[in-house]
């Protein structure tokens, strides 16, 4: 079993360092299929590849945090992300199989 951290941003890294979160490798960007199930994937990821990583039997834990609008799209450091109420949450993903087209 291996726990990636996964992300681009390196106030999260700092972030997941200073709240002691434990994790073999930190990758900026996944790749599903290097995972194996019993895996453990930490992060904030977008939703089909969320889904691609229950799917293989890997447990996934969203980076949430409340972020308000005016922070949008700064990079943010570890304190912010702390005041933030920067937190792991476990979920489960998994598509319908419906598509809707516009």
């Amino acid at each position: 079993m291996t726990t990636y951290f996964v992300s681009r941003h390196p106030g999260a890294l700092d972030w997941a360092r200073a709240a002691q979160v434990a994790f073999d490798v930190h990758v900026p960007h996944l790749d599903p299929g290097m995972l194996q199930a019993g895996d453990v994937v930490i992060g904030s990821l977008p939703v089909h590849l969320a889904a691609q990583v229950c799917a293989r039997g890997a447990r996934y834990f969203n980076l949430s945090l409340d972020l308000p609008a005016h922070l949008r799209g700064q990079e943010l450091d570890a304190q912010t992300l702390k005041a933030l109420d920067a937190r792991l949450e476990e979920y489960v993903v998994a598509p319908t199989g419906k598509t809707l087209r516009p």
